[in-house]
């Protein structure tokens, strides 16, 4: 179990280089997710795009934390 484990760890940066132009599907989905959750809170729509836009900072930061995380752990492997 621990061998499949190493081994999937050894793949990630070879996904990450494979195709750069794959991080394009997540603005969609970011975008879809920011407008749903900001109209379950507002119903007037300027305050629905401005949490919206907040909204999708946070998903935005959240993911390049994650994304330098396990960069680091790439390299010091």
């Amino acid at each position: 179990m621990i061998l499949v484990a190493s081994s999937s760890l050894m793949l990630l940066p070879l996904l990450a280089i494979g195709d750069p132009l794959r991080i394009w599907y997540a603005v969609p989905i970011i975008v879809s997710v920011s407008l749903v959750y900001a109209a379950t809170r507002h119903e007037e729509m300027g305050p629905i795009l401005i949490h919206a836009a907040r909204f999708a900072l946070w998903i935005l930061a959240f993911m390049a934390i994650l994304f330098a995380v396990l960069q680091l752990m790439s390299w010091l492997q």
